[in-house]
């Protein structure tokens, strides 16, 4: 079986962990051919044909594909699509918009979030706030998957893949790149933070934020929150963990404030070590903890901040 892997590119640098997770991921499927598509690609190019594993890198640029437009993104790997038996990528933000759209295309179904393979039919994926484990088994002739890459470990370096450059077709114009809109931030980004500070509804308001920020600054992590925080408006949307935020597994996770409601516990149980912080010892929280702090935040945390 061949494989065909859209790997994350964005504005023509690859997103190494997320790729090299998804990589881990396929090779149990097959011979993986890593594909970079973007407004200029060739450097992603070089650098996933490094990654150990890759069997090929397939290179495309074009304008069309400059901002990850679903449409042409679609149209691309659909006009490659007759060579691989699956067609797989990370489940971040731009494959989660391009994948079905490729899956429909193609009139087979998409398997999202896939957490294990079992063969190259059947896969386990979550469902359920993460509460169950799904096993799915498809018949179609090619097999369109996401894999969840916070489950997966990152395949090594030292590859040397060869690296090919394909042709672009003539873009149906279906979608226009308006504008970008995103927050600049020099702390780690979320999904792929070795260490997750996060805060909850006990926070209390978008000022007291900050004592869960300047804690991240002190380790040297990425900021998360509950969906209570957010809907608080206490932290912005792009910081929420959980069903409906992002999926999480960083080795160390700090949650301050949070009750552990299950939504929020399907975003980070995966974490390696997880701390509670939180006043309430009843609170749900402290059952998928590995260490539990009873204590009012506003005194512990810059406390813990000025000890480090």
């Amino acid at each position: 079986m061949a494989v065909l892997l859209l790997a994350e590119v964005t504005d023509g640098a690859l997103a190494l962990d997320a790729t090299a997770k998804a990589v881990s991921a396929a090779q149990a499927l097959g011979d993986v051919t890593v594909l970079c598509a973007g407004a200029a690609a060739a450097d992603a190019g070089a650098e996933a044909a490094t990654i150990a594993g890759v069997a090929k890198v397939l290179v495309a640029e074009d304008a069309s594909l400059s901002h990850r437009l679903a449409e042409p993104t679609a149209d691309l790997i659909v006009s490659l699509a007759g060579d691989y038996s699956h067609i797989v990528a990370p489940a971040t933000t731009d494959a989660k918009n391009v994948m079905p759209r490729v899956a429909a295309l193609l009139d087979v179904m998409v398997i999202s979030d896939a957490t294990a393979v079992v063969d190259g039919d059947t896969f386990e994926r979550p469902v359920y706030a993460g509460n169950a484990i799904q096993t799915v088994k498809s018949s179609d002739a090619k097999k369109v998957v996401t894999f969840r890459t916070s489950t997966f470990e990152a395949a090594g370096t030292g590859g040397s893949a060869a690296v090919e450059t394909v042709s672009v077709g003539a873009s149906a114009g279906l979608s226009d790149w308006v504008e970008d809109a995103k927050a600049e931030s020099d702390r780690p980004e979320l999904t792929s933070a070795g260490i997750v500070v996060s805060g909850g509804r006990g926070v209390g308001s978008e000022d007291d934020f900050a004592l869960i920020s300047a804690l991240a600054d002190k380790l040297g992590a990425a900021v998360g929150a509950s969906r209570a925080a957010v809907d608080s408006g206490f932290a912005p949307n792009d910081w929420q963990v959980g069903q409906t935020g992002k999926v999480v597994a960083p080795e160390l996770y700090i949650a301050v404030g949070i009750s552990g409601a299950i939504q929020h516990l399907a975003g980070m149980k995966d974490s390696k070590i997880i701390v509670a912080i939180n006043k309430d010892e009843e609170a749900p929280i402290f059952q998928v903890a590995d260490f539990g702090l009873v204590a009012d935040l506003f005194d512990a945390v810059p406390e813990l901040t000025e000890k480090l």
